[in-house]
């Protein structure tokens, strides 16, 4: 699968998120951003909060598969990408799910703020069956 063209620091976010390195991953964000995950959730303020999220996330999985874009549409300084997430649990049962983040990036090319749009519900429901 080709990976679609997008911005460094988006394109960061994916490929961090494969490896599950959440230091890379955090290191996509502008020190001050946001980040909905999911929408209509608390944001996260802040690369730190960002990091310790993320941090936080990955070892409930072995492994942690990441997301992987499917498709990308740049527009000035947004980017909306389609994307797939896989993980197994640590209870070894498949995870999958998918959405749509919307990305703002700042005049570093870093992200300022991120939303993503998926069901937060099939996700955990799936989670919940370990």
């Amino acid at each position: 699968m080709t990976t679609p063209a997008m911005p460094k620091a988006v394109l960061q976010f994916f490929e961090a998120s494969r490896k599950g390195d959440a230091d890379s991953w955090a290191d996509s964000f502008a020190e001050d951003a946001l980040f909905h995950d999911p929408v209509g959730t608390e944001p996260l303020q802040g690369r730190e909060a960002i990091r310790a999220f993320i941090a936080s996330v990955i070892p409930d999985f072995d492994p942690f598969l990441g997301l992987t874009p499917l498709e990308a549409h740049n527009v000035g300084e947004f980017t909306a990408v389609s994307w797939r997430g896989a993980a197994v649990s640590t209870a070894g049962k498949p995870v999958n799910w998918s959405g749509i983040n919307v990305y703002q990036l700042n005049g570093e090319g870093l992200i300022q703020e991120a939303k993503a749009y998926f069901d937060h519900a099939i996700f955990a429901a799936q989670l919940a069956d370990n």
